[in-house]
Formats: structure tokens, C-alpha cells, sequence
């Protein structure tokens, strides 16, 4: 199944799709109310979800959404937390980061690096990211596979993390560089209004498997239609599995927790000269299985 937060009459409303994503049905039409997807992840069980997935299948076609004249909102539009994020977690990317500064990306990591994201607001695909001309002099994206908990996890073994996954989405993890390493740390840099672009979906495990699950997917990103992240995400340093269970240790994780599992290499740093966003430009997050996260560039 796929997960979407679309607008219908003027609301941010729930719909699911069990077609691959091209039609969806409302949650409502198919007699299921909640506020939100936070309210859907936080109180469905695994057997409601299959009944979803039944009532979906078997609901009159008059019912469905086209998804392709959609407007999208990123699926959890409010996160309950900060996003988790995972930095420097593929090979090439650490390379980059620390050709483009030493100080604040270099060195030796032999635990992987967390960070937290605020995100008062998620942004969807298709929706303007600001540049903040005059703030920022260093706009730049990083295609991110995005994970969403279904319950409750703490000390959470590796071989038991992957069964509390609900599901996977697209994070654009976008970063002020300027920002991020004038603080000597990436918070304030990460986190300025509209810099988690998510979506266009949440994935579940079952339909992500057919393509492989989530450490064999293509991940890439284009701006203004150029390639410039092409990888996979068998190549991530830390397992999806292994910071599911590393962060659960001492310290619960709720459900409807992302994690932002680190971008390979391509970013606009990496590149010689590096190659930062400018109003106008497109970009678009990429990842098999999971859709197109779209995200214009604005002033």
C-alpha cells in the first residue's frame, strides 16, 4: 500500500492507494476517519491495515483520485518529533563533504553520526523551498531514503528493527551550508522553514520488497533535469536495521518517528566548482519503488 496526504476541498486528507500510486481512495470514502497520518500510524494494527488494504481493493473505481493532477502535501505534514537524520552515511559522500570542508565534515567516524532536523512543517512535492536570498549563500539537496516507525520501539535488537517499520518515504534533506558549518554543528543549518521536503508517499515494507526492500533501491536526484546523485542504497555505511536499533538502545523511539537515513555522493558542495541552488531551479528526489519528491526553487 501507499500512503498520501493530498488536498481535497481545501483539507489535508489521508488516502491510500494499492494500485502502485496511480489512483488513491480517501480514507473517509472508504469509512475510516483520522485527523491525520500521525492518528492513522498511531492507532491502526497490523490486521486493520490489511482490512484497509481489502476495503481499498474491492471500493468503486467512481471513488478514486487520479494521483497525477493530485496536490500533494508531504504524507506526515506535522511530525510528532524532529526528524532523525543520519550524516555521512555513504563512502563517496564522505568524500565529498570533506574535500569541500575538512574542519566541519573530515576525520575519523567509527560511530555513525546522528542529528535531529526541526521540521514545524513538512513540505510535499511540488511545493516552493524558499532559497532565503540574503540568509543563505549555499542551498543544497540531498536525496534521502526516509524511514517511518509503526510502534513503539526500545532496545530493539537488529533482527526484530525492520518489523516496526510502517513504512519508507523520500526525505530532500536541503541544507544551508553557510549555516550549518558556521555552527559548528548542522542543526540551525538543516532546519530553517520548508527544508524537509517528504513524499509523495509512505510505502509499506510488503509493496518495498518487491523491488528489493531497503538496502537495494536506486536513489538519485536531478536539478533542472541534470543527474547529479546516482547511487543505491546498498552502498549506506550504517543499515537501515542497524540505527533502528543503535538509537533504540537507551532511548524509546514512538511511533510515526523519520529517520533520515544520509545522502551519497553528488550533493552541490561536492562538486568542483560546487553547484548550489538558485531560484528557478528544479530539483527532483528520486527512489525505486517509491515515487518522485518534486522541489522548485523559490526566492
Amino acid at each position: 500500500m501507499r500512503f498520501y496526504t493530498i488536498i481535497i476541498n481545501g483539507q489535508e486528507t489521508p488516502a491510500v492507494s494499492v494500485d502502485g500510486g496511480q489512483t488513491a481512495f480517501s480514507l473517509d470514502s472508504l469509512g475510516y476517519s483520522y485527523e491525520d497520518m500521525n492518528q492513522l500510524i498511531c492507532r491502526t494494527t497490523p490486521e486493520e491495515l490489511e482490512t484497509m488494504k481489502k476495503a481499498a481493493a474491492e471500493a468503486v473505481p467512481e471513488k478514486s483520485i487520479d494521483l497525477r493532477a493530485a496536490r500533494f502535501c508531504a504524507p506526515i505534514v506535522r511530525p510528532r518529533q524532529d526528524v532523525i537524520c543520519l550524516g555521512i552515511n555513504y563512502d563517496e559522500h564522505a568524500k565529498e563533504a570533506g574535500m569541500y570542508s575538512n574542519e566541519a565534515f573530515g576525520g575519523e567516524r567509527p560511530y555513525t553520526i546522528y542529528f535531529s532536523k526541526r521540521v514545524n512543517r513538512a513540505w510535499g512535492s511540488g511545493e516552493t523551498v524558499s532559497a532565503y536570498t540574503g540568509l543563505v549563500d549555499s542551498l543544497d539537496y540531498e536525496a534521502e531514503l526516509g524511514v517511518v516507525l509503526g510502534r513503539d520501539v526500545k532496545d530493539i535488537s537488529q533482527a526484530d528493527a525492520l518489523p516496526a517499520v510502517f513504512g519508507y518515504t523520500i526525505v530532500n534533506d536541503v541544507s544551508a551550508r553557510n549555516l550549518q558549518t558556521r555552527h559548528k554543528q548542522w542543526y540551525k543549518g538543516k532546519s530553517l522553514d520548508g527544508f524537509t521536503p517528504m513524499g509523495p508517499c509512505i510505502v509499506t515494507p510488503d509493496e518495498l520488497e518487491t523491488y528489493g526492500g531497503p538496502g537495494n533501491l536506486r536513489i538519485s536526484c536531478t536539478v533542472n533535469g541534470q543527474i547529479r546523485q546516482d547511487s543505491n542504497t546498498r552502498y549506506m555505511i550504517q543499515t537501515v536495521a542497524g540505527a533502528i536499533s543503535e538509537l533504540s538502545q537507551g532511548m524509546t523511539l514512538q511511533k510515526g518517528t523519520i529517520i533520515a537515513t544520509g545522502t551519497p555522493a553528488g550533493v552541490g558542495m561536492g562538486m568542483k566548482p560546487p553547484q548550489f541552488l538558485q531560484p528557478g531551479d528544479e530539483v527532483v528526489c528520486e527512489i525505486e519503488g517509491i515515487g518522485r519528491l518534486v522541489s522548485p526553487i523559490g526566492e
